[in-house]
């Protein structure tokens, strides 16, 4: 089974289910118990803003991806949060790394549902 990067977590009426990145075969898709939607090129790199490099963070896990690119969920508590938050940051070769708070996975799974449709009705 390929490796999984947990990414956030959604409450249904039964119990807390979780969302997960997983990367194979060259693609990146979202998991979850409602399915598994492959990514769009770029969906990750199009989110978020500029880490500042002088943030504390904690990294929970790590997920690599082709050409050296990596995916990382953080742990982040600021000096005046009450709670850390919890950031997924993308790191590409030549590039400025990203953060975005996991929340992102809502529209993670709308790009891929989209995707999905898209490429469904072109087959």
């Amino acid at each position: 089974m390929p490796p999984l990067l947990s990414l956030d977590e959604t409450d249904t009426e039964e119990a807390l289910s979780s969302v997960f990145l997983r990367f194979e075969d060259g693609e990146l898709a979202l998991v979850s118990e409602g399915g598994c939607w492959a990514l769009p090129d770029g969906a990750i790199a199009k989110f978020g803003a500029p880490l500042d490099p002088n943030e504390r963070i904690a990294t929970v896990a790590t997920l690599a991806l082709a050409d050296g690119c990596t995916l990382r969920h953080v742990r982040h508590l600021s000096g005046y949060d009450v709670i850390a938050r919890d950031h997924l940051i993308c790191e590409a070769l030549g590039a400025e790394p990203r953060c975005r708070l996991t929340t992102i996975a809502a529209a993670l799974g709308h790009l891929g549902r989209a995707a999905q449709r898209t490429a469904g009705a072109e087959g």
